[in-house]
């Protein structure tokens, strides 16, 4: 019998001056029209914080060294085929964000942490919001 499988994914929260960079998926399939953190899936002999400093490079443009994250929130989503979600703030990176991937994302701002747009993705909203108040786990679409 063949052991379930998890996709798991490492996010970047950038925030400055009191805002949060957030990208807005477009051309994808998935979840098009609405904003995201950048992101990166874990490949195969990678590690969680290597996906998130690719994965943050090719969609934004920002190079994070693995040193400067700082572990903020774990999130098991249900949804679909249930995925493990990891975030990470970034304090210090080099490089100014901009749109790397045009393709898949139509519109990259920084935000009020306090005033996220309408659209942002629930499970990204709901681990922004568990980042501000400390709770370094949750569980999402399970109920």
């Amino acid at each position: 019998m063949e052991r379930f499988k998890m996709i798991a994914s490492g996010f970047l929260m950038l925030i400055k001056n009191g805002k949060i960079l957030l990208l807005r998926r477009a051309h994808t399939g998935y979840r098009d029209g609405y904003y995201s953190l950048p992101a990166g899936h874990v490949e195969e002999n990678e590690s969680v914080m290597a996906s998130t400093v690719r994965g943050s490079f090719e969609e934004i443009g920002v190079r994070v060294n693995q040193e400067d994250l700082l572990f903020v929130h774990a999130l098991h989503n249900k949804e679909n085929d249930k995925r493990l979600f990891f975030f990470f703030r970034a304090n210090r990176w080099s490089g100014e964000p901009y749109n790397k991937e045009p393709e898949k994302c139509d519109d990259l701002q920084w935000f009020p942490v306090d005033a996220l747009p309408s659209n942002t993705i629930d499970y990204i909203l709901h681990a922004i919001r568990s980042y501000q108040k400390q709770i370094f786990y949750s569980e999402f679409g399970w109920e």
